[in-house]
């Protein structure tokens, strides 16, 4: 035999053996079918639980704006400062009542104690005597009311700093410097980005499984931007449909994000929602197994004579561990788990005829 034909030999011989090899080695997963929660999905929008218009408290001159729109304020921030110089003086005088208040009841308890002696001796009358107790609690009384006057006067003096009653963004301010607000006016709208929440509108077809729903699951789930899932069951049924579409308005409250899992989901913006409203039976496969080839979406299919296919199918929704298969697979059938290695094993498999034919015409 010559040194060429004894080469293609030992060559056609590593060919034929090595995808033996791999067809050993190559990890299938068989297509089964799965008990899967029945999902209603539809689209909801992110608000803000607190959204707040703050008004002013007490009558005055605006005299300085602090924040503007888009601003970020933290709780308890002055937002806004009216003019106070009346209202400093009213606490002045109030102060003054106050103090003159409690030298008149100190007045009014010296004189008390000073016929209450003279009356254990009986060198005054009943008369007298009462008189100076009534004296006595009027100008307690008197003191009392100087007091009540005082802390309402430093209450409306407080209110002149219009503050943030949480933290959050400005959304829009309805009012100008030099500007006179009354109790009632609006200055600022705001909401927190803290606490946030998804408005969904369902219909009333659905609203039934979701009012008799285990609530000891999750009963909706939530498909953020950012490709994070949240599964809840902290949701909120109106108690009421909308006349013009028959839906009920469904609030599902977000978890508060950490710095460490920051979610970047703000008011107004779109979000997919799905419902659990029974289950379903769908054919799934490994994610592995699935490849993606350009806007081909298939699979690597081994036959009962581990002859291996690559074939095209459609996808239905995504699980944590699976993928479920719409079309193209049939249960029972073997699927490989790791695509790199299916398609060097269907290329050896695609080679090996035509080197085997090609030594053959060769010799």
């Amino acid at each position: 035999m010559r040194k060429s034909q004894l080469t293609s030999a030992l060559g056609l011989l590593l060919v034929l053996h090595f995808p033996l090899v791999e067809a050993a080695t190559l990890e299938t997963a068989v297509a089964d079918y799965r008990i899967l929660p029945r999902e209603y999905r539809l689209d909801g929008v992110v608000e803000a639980v607190h959204r707040t218009t703050v008004s002013a408290q007490t009558q005055g001159q605006v005299q300085e704006i602090l924040y503007d729109l888009d601003d970020y304020v933290e709780k308890g921030a002055v937002l806004v400062r009216l003019k106070d110089t009346e209202h400093r003086a009213r606490v002045a005088q109030a102060a003054a009542d106050l103090k003159a208040a409690a030298a008149r009841l100190q007045q009014a308890r010296e004189a008390y104690d000073r016929i209450q002696g003279l009356h254990r001796k009986k060198n005054v009358s009943a008369a007298a005597m009462d008189q100076a107790t009534a004296d006595l609690s009027r100008a307690e009384a008197g003191l009392e009311a100087a007091n009540a006057r005082l802390e309402e006067a430093q209450e409306q003096l407080g209110y002149t700093q219009i503050r943030a009653p949480y933290s959050g963004i400005v959304t829009q301010r309805h009012i100008e410097t030099g500007e006179m607000v009354s109790p009632g006016s609006p200055v600022m709208t705001g909401m927190s980005l803290e606490a946030l929440r998804v408005v969904v509108d369902v219909p009333q077809s659905v609203v039934p499984s979701l009012r008799h729903a285990d609530r000891s699951g999750p009963i909706a789930r939530i498909d953020l931007p950012n490709g994070e899932t949240l599964a809840t069951r902290d949701i909120t049924i109106f108690p009421y449909a909308d006349l013009g579409s028959n839906t009920f308005r469904v609030r599902i409250a977000l978890p508060a994000p950490t710095r460490e899992r920051p979610r970047g989901v703000f008011p107004g913006m779109f979000v997919k929602t799905a419902f659990l409203v029974g289950e379903d039976r769908a054919l799934a496969v490994p994610k592995s197994a699935v490849v993606h080839r350009s806007e081909v979406t298939g699979i690597y299919v081994l036959t009962a004579d581990d002859q291996i296919h690559f074939r095209q199918i459609r996808l239905g929704r995504r699980l944590e561990d699976a993928q479920v298969v719409l079309a193209g697979l049939t249960a029972g059938e073997r699927v490989a788990i790791d695509p790199v290695a299916a398609g060097i094993r269907l290329k050896s498999q695609t080679r090996v005829p035509q080197r085997a034919t090609g030594e053959k015409a060769k010799g």
